[in-house]
């Protein structure tokens, strides 16, 4: 299974990439994937590449989905090792 998350893009650079904010952490991000991406879109990213651009809407539920998970593992007791 492979995960891709969603992140604000805050500076589209010359050479193919884009510094993207993952809620407050700064990362820089291929766009050779995607087209006509720029500041303020939203893109889907999976290990340092953008694959897709994605609405705000979108973004900003599963960014909700992951802060409730967050939480919810968050309350739990950690594993016993034995």
């Amino acid at each position: 299974m492979c995960l891709a998350v969603p992140g604000r893009v805050t500076e589209v650079r010359a050479d193919d990439t884009a510094l993207v904010d993952f809620s407050g952490v700064a990362k820089s991000v291929s766009l050779a994937l995607v087209e006509d991406i720029g500041v303020d879109d939203y893109v889907l990213v999976h290990v340092g590449y953008a694959l897709q651009k994605i609405d705000e809407d979108e973004a900003q539920r599963t960014l909700a989905l992951f802060a409730e998970l967050q939480d919810e593992l968050a309350g739990q007791e950690p594993p016993q090792s034995g």
